[in-house]
């Protein structure tokens, strides 16, 4: 009874969490997250996550612990010669399955499932109450009406999490928007506060069609936020940033295998997956749960 007491007592002097039950409070959060140089820090950010010097980076892994259960056990490598080198870690041969069958759509990340449901009137949620038209998601150039009817699910990358991002099917990526904008942080805190805040954010529209008999379109769109507001998309060889200069419409015409890498964040932020009607939520995919990278995600319905 005494030990088990002492560690309780132990566990809850740590600084991780004080940290973590400070950030537990809503208005303190969105103060310290939001009310702040979004942009101007996103930049700094950028650049000093960049500084090769290990022993640099030693340090600002270990004060990053300190703010979430960063878990690096599955990564390729252990010793990172930067910030950068942590966030963007390539898995270890082995770490994730990814789900076989043909007619699931399997999760393009690991992730926090959040707001997920049916596209209805042109419009989705990004929390209850919340909602947002899909054209302003997507921009005025793209056509969202192949998505009426569909499902949409919301996939949160925290900070500590794998931050690479993969084919949730046998694809071709067809054309490529991207849109410049804000860096608001995307946690549900936010979400709860900032209409439309998704569309206010920097992002890019991957439209996609399945390599199946009826090349099914469906679209990933990545969102930036807060600290994290550059996209690596390896079939264009770019980054996005909030400071790109280059074409927003960008047409291709690029090939994936099921559960091939197709770019990463450069920290940890949101991907949209939105898909026509015939398709439904797999089994035990509901708001709120974790999933990793592989685990099937949406299946046909018919």
């Amino acid at each position: 009874m005494k030990s088990s007491l002492q560690a309780r007592t132990r566990a809850f002097l740590t600084p991780r969490l004080w940290v973590q039950r400070l950030l537990q409070q809503e208005d303190l959060n969105f103060l310290l997250t939001n009310r702040i140089p979004r942009i101007a820090l996103t930049r700094f950010m950028g650049w000093f996550s960049q500084l090769r010097q290990p022993l640099l980076a030693r340090a600002s892994i270990a004060v990053w612990r300190l703010f979430t259960d960063l878990d690096l056990s599955d990564a390729k490598k252990q010793r990172f010669d930067s910030l950068h080198d942590c966030f963007t870690r390539e898995l270890r041969d082995g770490a994730r399955s990814i789900d076989p069958r043909p007619e699931v759509l399997s999760s393009p990340c690991d992730a926090i499932v959040g707001a997920c449901d049916r596209v209805e009137a042109g419009q989705v949620y990004q929390a209850k109450g919340f909602p947002y038209a899909l054209q302003d998601l997507f921009g005025p150039t793209q056509d969202t009406r192949v998505f009426e009817g569909g499902l949409f699910i919301t996939l949160r990358l925290t900070s500590a999490m794998y931050h690479r991002f993969h084919a949730p099917a046998d694809c071709q990526v067809e054309h490529v928007t991207h849109i410049a904008g804000d860096t608001w942080n995307v946690n549900p805190i936010a979400l709860k506060r900032v209409e439309r805040l998704f569309c206010r954010n920097e992002r890019a529209v991957l439209r996609c069609r399945l390599d199946d008999a009826e090349r099914t379109p469906i679209a990933l769109v990545p969102v930036a936020a807060i600290l994290v507001a550059s996209l690596r998309l390896h079939f264009l060889d770019l980054l996005l940033h909030v400071g790109y200069r280059g074409a927003n419409e960008l047409p291709c015409q690029a090939g994936f295998q099921k559960g091939q890498e197709m770019g990463w964040f450069q920290h940890g932020s949101t991907i949209l997956v939105f898909v026509p009607p015939g398709y439904a939520l797999c089994e035990g995919i509901a708001t709120g749960q974790r999933l990793r990278m592989g685990q099937a995600l949406l299946c046909r319905a018919d």
